[in-house]
């Protein structure tokens, strides 16, 4: 048996410990006993960003605004990416407007704007909507 994989939820942010053979099981949260991994991505808050990017398995943070044209075409390609990746990735999206002070935290320039994080840390970020064939590449070349 592997070491287990820390995950937190991504519904109350309780961290949970899954060994990695089971992330296909469906594991859900110790403490609210929701799903941990979702196949469709789920929103980021200020609130709950310093707890959603720990863990071991990546987190991918889609950086969008309800103006945004290429935001909005680039969504649906977001979410097939999320049901594609379940349990190799998490996938969420941080709405810049309604949460600025995170975004300029962030950095954020210009939307979309994708950045993985990775116990904590960001490991890489990538702007501009592309698709789900360049979006599966990029995440491979950073060895997910």
């Amino acid at each position: 048996m592997s070491e287990p994989l820390v995950i937190p939820c991504p519904h109350c942010n309780g961290l949970n410990r899954i060994p990695a053979e089971r992330l296909g099981d469906q594991p859900k949260c110790g403490r609210c006993k929701q799903p941990v991994l979702l196949s469709q991505p789920f929103t980021l808050t200020q609130g709950d960003y310093a707890s959603q990017i720990k863990g071991d398995l990546p987190l991918l943070v889609d950086v969008w605004a309800e103006w945004c044209g290429p935001c909005k075409s680039f969504a649906p390609t977001f979410e097939q990416a999320a049901a594609q990746l379940n349990g190799r990735v998490r996938l969420a999206k941080l709405d810049s407007e309604a949460h600025p002070q995170l975004s300029a935290q962030l950095g954020i320039r210009s939307i979309p704007s994708l950045i993985l994080f990775k116990n904590g840390r960001e490991i890489a970020r990538q702007s501009g909507a592309m698709p789900l064939q360049q979006l599966t590449a990029w995440l491979a070349s950073q060895g997910i």
